[in-house]
């Protein structure tokens, strides 16, 4: 029996679990020297802002998208990688959320019964 574990979604868990450790260490750290982690973003000149906005717009992108296809293919509370999102990082929620979709097709496709005539 199949588990769902396509190596795209083998891929994007990997992505997904790159995402938390890469960001939760870098917030980790802004934490333990007292930074002050917004005025960072924003204060640190045009190019680290230039990347946060590009940034939040390519992740507010990605929250209609998880909204959007996990509707298109039957998904139930993925609204939860969205709010997982906000406190933890899009960069870990959105691969995983690819990942779960991706075993969900699979799963899909391994239960549809082909048609014959």
């Amino acid at each position: 029996m199949k588990t769902g574990w396509t190596p795209l979604a083998i891929i994007y868990a990997v992505l997904s679990l790159a995402g938390l450790l890469g960001t939760a260490v870098l917030n980790v750290w802004s934490v333990v020297t007292a930074r002050n982690y917004v005025g960072d973003l924003i204060g640190s000149g045009p190019a680290v802002s230039s990347i946060g906005v590009d940034l939040l717009i390519v992740a507010a992108s990605g929250c209609v998208l998880i909204v959007v296809e996990s509707r298109r293919v039957g998904m139930k509370r993925a609204w939860l990688y969205i709010v997982l999102s906000a406190v933890t990082a899009f960069a870990f929620t959105f691969p995983l959320f690819l990942a779960m979709r991706e075993r969900h097709l699979a799963a899909a496709r391994q239960h549809s019964t082909p048609v014959t005539d």
